[in-house]
């Protein structure tokens, strides 16, 4: 799977887990010169607290357009370590 936005591969991997429809990549995958933090936090129920990531590239930036939870449940253990994407970050296979 890649996550793409604006003709950059924004993270590749072959270990994706799906959670709500939602791939989450390991973060060892990000190529984090495309990535800034965020100081945007929200609260999923059953997740935990997700913090967020700007997708930036060139001069371009997707604010929060990456998101991750840094101590998600128990429920949600799966997805630790991992990024997700969304607001016109393409990912495809």
């Amino acid at each position: 799977m890649r996550a793409m936005w604006r003709g950059a591969v924004l993270a590749q991997s072959d270990d994706t887990v799906v959670v709500e429809g939602n791939h989450y990549f390991p973060a060892a995958s990000l190529q984090r010169e495309h990535f800034r933090d965020s100081e945007h936090h929200t609260t999923c129920p059953w997740k935990g607290t997700a913090s967020y990531l700007d997708v930036v590239v060139g001069d371009e930036v997707n604010a929060n357009a990456a998101w991750y939870y840094a101590t998600p449940s128990a429920a949600a253990a799966q997805i630790r370590d991992r990024v997700a994407f969304w607001r016109g970050v393409d990912v495809v296979d």
